[in-house]
């Protein structure tokens, strides 16, 4: 694998602030179209989110360059507590340059960076710049990179080259700050066209809201299993089971659940009503809203940002065209709603014909509430919001077990798993490595019945196995269509497409009633880096253990996506892991320097849910990297 390049043949030029050319009625209508929309944000602002002496204003705002020649572009951010309004109460942000989300930043591939910020909190604090390929150095995690950023210090990251195209963002990595609004949206415009055409973008950042002060939040998810679960079961949903399933298997699938000490319904840790769901700092309320001209194609950029929130997203009246997952282009796939999980971002193409406010619908995986947003040919409208649907629990597949309609699944899984072998086989080095050959499915695994990985993992999956197919709990039979991992194929050709040369399998634990969550079992601060010699080519497989989503991310790399697809492998920096799912992903020894990898639910990470990827240096090297870790020499 190789640093992602766009693709030289594509249709359409991408505005570009940096290095100005002609372009097509087409192309001017894309640029024009989506920075005058984000420089009219203010306009269309309700009063409340105005910028005020002392109030950060909501909504998306493009960062202006302090500096910019042909070659290289600068920007300056301010990090400081600046008072906000969310649904009509007051709060305290941490914002960048005053507003949340903080500003657009716009790169170009091919041309040099510097990222400036400046740190007027009373802490320390940290940018990380996510799915960006950037030196170690500068890439933001306090301990891992650098020493982080103390109050009144200014931190330059670059100048760097500029290595890729597409859709990232950037958040802190200091504490639990970004709960409180530290996070913005980060552009990259590739080198040449796009191989998708569209009129014009908007940018939807989505993220979580909280009025309870984060380490608060924390302290009482540590009291108890399901502090805020607002959603438990009730005496009238045991009698509609018996109904349908008979009294002697309800009260047997209810006193399970009582045994393993937890709920069905335990599917996010914080959930509404104590947060409340943003859509570019706008609450459901304030009507945060997209415009376009009827025909165009209309480019949306979906960011979740949040701290600890899945959601599902959907345009109701209008199908989605996928174009780019993680920044990365796929061969679009055409669906009506796509589960995006913490710190995922998808590229969807949408083209409103009628004259009226499209809905973008953003409801949360556990259904306690939504962001949402509208698309309309004029300010002032509004699209009708769709009806909530029925808060989900969870099932026999999330505890990987055999019985009733999971021996179908898990056939069909085998079936999977043998068919993306057989398409892939005949690849030498994955028969001198004794590993199957890449980009083919994993094998479902069976847990031995005392195998455990420490007190932080309460009762793992009798089995598991690859879900990719599945669209994850609450989605599906209800004639929609719902994009799932295994859809996804890249589009930019690779280099070269080789198999692993050793593979590391990562369980993820963790204990739901004491909130202790780690990997392998050990937490973060006890953990040995995984090292990857460089040059090597791992196969990580990642195993839930858990019956809770997990978003896991990699820093300063993208991961090959093992989707059944061989070498159209999607490239990613963040992938959801299913309950008891099993996945895995080629990693390349390339990016030097040690790399944050952990789960991005906020409270899973803070807890536990992390390690270190150590890329070592060329033999001989004497390259240098800051990382507070005896191991590491």
């Amino acid at each position: 694998m190789t640093d992602p390049t766009s693709n030289s043949t594509a249709s359409g030029a991408s505005p570009s602030d940096i290095d100005p050319s002609p372009v097509s009625r087409r192309d001017f209508l894309r640029s024009a179209g989506a920075l005058t929309a984000l420089a009219g944000v203010q306009a269309i602002l309700p009063g409340w989110a105005q910028a005020q002496p002392g109030g950060a204003q909501a909504g998306l705002q493009p960062l202006e360059p302090t500096y910019r020649d042909s070659r290289r572009v600068e920007y300056d951010l301010t990090i400081e507590k600046t008072s906000f309004e969310v649904a009509g109460k007051r709060a305290t942000a941490i914002t960048h340059n005053g507003t949340v989300p903080g500003p657009l930043i716009r790169l170009q591939e091919g041309k040099e960076a510097v990222l400036r910020y400046t740190n007027k909190l009373e802490k320390e604090t940290s940018i990380h710049w996510h799915g960006l390929l950037i030196p170690n150095q500068y890439d933001g995690v306090p301990k891992v990179n650098y020493a982080g950023v103390a109050p009144g210090e200014t931190f330059e990251a670059g100048p760097f080259e500029v290595r890729q195209y597409g859709t990232y963002w950037y958040h802190s990595h200091s504490g639990l700050q970004e709960q409180l609004g530290h996070y913005g949206p980060l552009l990259v415009d590739p080198a040449g066209g796009t191989p998708f055409e569209y009129d014009r973008e908007h940018v939807v950042v989505l993220s979580d809201w909280t009025f309870e002060d984060p380490h608060q939040v924390l302290a009482n998810l540590k009291k108890g299993e399901g502090y805020y679960n607002f959603q438990r079961r009730t005496v009238g949903e045991f009698w509609s089971d018996v109904g349908e399933n008979g009294f002697w298997d309800t009260l047997k699938n209810r006193l399970m659940w009582d045994r393993m000490r937890m709920s069905a319904t335990d599917l996010s840790a914080v959930r509404a009503p104590a947060y409340t769901f943003l859509m570019n700092g706008h609450a459901p309320g304030a009507n945060w809203t997209g415009l376009f001209n009827p025909g165009e194609r209309v480019r949306l950029r979906v960011i979740n940002a949040s701290a600890s929130s899945i959601f599902d997203v959907r345009v109701p009246g209008l199908e989605m065209d996928v174009v780019q997952v993680s920044g990365q282009n796929v061969e679009p796939v055409t669906t009506d709603e796509f589960r995006i999980g913490t710190a995922e971002r998808y590229d969807v193409i949408v083209e409103p014909t009628e004259d009226r406010a499209y809905t973008v619908f953003a409801e949360s995986l556990d259904r306690s509430s939504y962001a949402r947003g509208t698309l309309a040919p004029e300010e002032g409208m509004e699209g009708p919001v769709p009806e909530k649907r029925e808060r989900p629990t969870l099932t026999k597949a999330d505890m990987g077990m055999m019985e009733g309609d999971m021996e179908g699944d898990m056939e069909g899984s085998m079936a999977g798993g043998m068919a993306g072998g057989m398409a892939a086989s005949g690849n030498a080095a994955s028969e001198e490595s004794g590993l199957r050959p890449p980009g083919t499915l994993p094998e479902p695994v069976m847990h031995e019945p005392d195998e455990t990985h420490g007190p932080a993992e309460a009762r793992p999956p009798m089995m598991t196995r690859s879900r990719l197919h599945e669209p994850g709990i609450g989605l599906g039979g209800d004639g929609r269509r719902v994009l799932t991992y295994d859809q996804l194929k890249a589009l930019d050709e690779k280099d070269e497409f080789r198999a692993p040369d050793r593979e590391v399998e990562l369980h993820l634990t963790g204990n739901m009633e004491r909130f202790m969550w780690g990997i392998n079992g050990v937490e973060f601060s006890n953990a040995d880096p995984i090292r990857i010699k460089h040059g090597e080519r791992v196969r990580l497989t990642i195993v839930n253990d858990t019956m809770m989503n997990h978003p896991m991310h990699l820093h300063g790399q993208f991961m090959e996506l093992e989707n059944g697809h061989g070498e159209k492998a999607p490239l990613i920096d963040t992938i959801t892991v299913k309950p008891a799912e099993r996945v895995s992903l080629l990693v390349d020894g390339h990016e030097v320097g040690p790399w944050f990898f952990h789960c991005h639910i906020l409270y899973h990470m803070d807890t536990g849910m992390a390690r270190v990827v150590y890329v070592e240096p060329e033999p001989g090297s004497d390259e240098e990297f800051h990382y507070d870790h005896p191991s590491i020499t």
